[in-house]
């Protein structure tokens, strides 16, 4: 009986050890994935002066508004501020109805052609035409200086599709049964059955197309000359080209370090502009995110 006891004992002293450390494992992670958004905020309210004094900069020994007054200040902020709530709003609405019919059709395997349409749908994972020929075929669909440049060449994403038609065919065909017995088309099924059942997974992909929109730059500097339909991301692009480098040399600080740290500045500034939106969307989707990952789950 003692030995028992000793045993058990030895048991819970390993065991709470293990624990401890696997906590102070987890929390220096934690700490090591925050600490670049919490440096990136606290430069954001720097100056030159605070940052030459104090090396590393750890703490936020300043509030300057700089980097921020010089990006507010400009109208044309607000300009493109707009461009990219509406690419990401039509964006996303046009790649989650676009994948989740996609996803839909495939998922059935009694369509005509399911084996021939997925392997064309997985080759353009592994091929594209390049850049040029993506060019042409924009520029002759008269797309060139617009925002639709900019929604719908990245009208759906393969990778997600594929991942929708695997979930769809992960649900019970039962529920489609009993629907058409009902007098249900596909369409009804669709928007009245699936969809419903399915909030949590396709609030998990809404909000992947939202950040994809939101930080959409690439498609906006191949297709946009025009400053009127440029996004927030190659407006905050052309801040740090020339407005930073104008304000480093107005500024009264130490010399040699004056465009460094006022150019930082400016960059910390844009990134947690072009950040906050994003977060604030974040929390109202994060409760989807484990429902939405354990898409196999369903019991027929």
């Amino acid at each position: 009986m003692r030995t028992n006891v000793k045993t058990k004992v030895k048991t819970k002293k390993k065991k709470s050890v293990y624990s401890i450390l696997l906590n102070l494992f987890f929390v220096a992670l934690s700490i090591i994935m925050l600490y670049p958004f919490y440096y990136v905020v606290i430069m954001s309210f720097a100056n030159a002066t605070a940052t030459a004094k104090h090396v590393p900069y750890l703490l936020p020994y300043v509030i300057d508004l700089t980097g921020y007054k010089t990006i507010f200040n400009d109208s044309s902020f607000f300009r493109a501020f707009g461009v990219s709530i509406f690419v990401t709003v039509v964006g996303v609405c046009i790649n989650m109805v676009l994948s989740v019919t996609g996803a839909y059709v495939l998922s059935k395997k009694k369509l005509l052609g399911r084996n021939f349409f997925l392997t064309l749908i997985l080759f353009t994972m592994l091929f594209s035409g390049g850049l040029v020929p993506s060019y042409l075929n924009i520029k002759n669909l008269g797309l060139i200086n617009t925002v639709w440049s900019m929604i719908l060449p990245t009208g759906i994403s393969t990778y997600y599709m594929i991942i929708m038609k695997n979930y769809f065919t992960s649900l019970p065909e039962s529920l489609e049964e009993a629907a058409k017995l009902d007098g249900a088309n596909s369409f009804v099924i669709l928007t009245k059955i699936i969809i419903p059942i399915s909030m949590p997974f396709m609030a998990t992909f809404a909000l992947f197309y939202a950040v994809e929109r939101w930080n959409e730059w690439y498609n906006a500097m191949l297709y946009i000359n025009v400053k009127a339909y440029q996004p927030l991301q190659i407006y905050l692009r052309e801040i740090l080209i020339s407005l930073s480098n104008q304000l480093a040399s107005q500024a009264q600080v130490m010399a040699g370090k004056t465009s460094k740290v006022l150019s930082t500045t400016v960059q910390m500034a844009c990134i947690v502009v072009t950040m906050v939106p994003i977060l604030c969307v974040y929390p109202f989707v994060q409760k989807h995110f484990v429902k939405g990952v354990m898409v196999g789950g369903l019991k027929e």
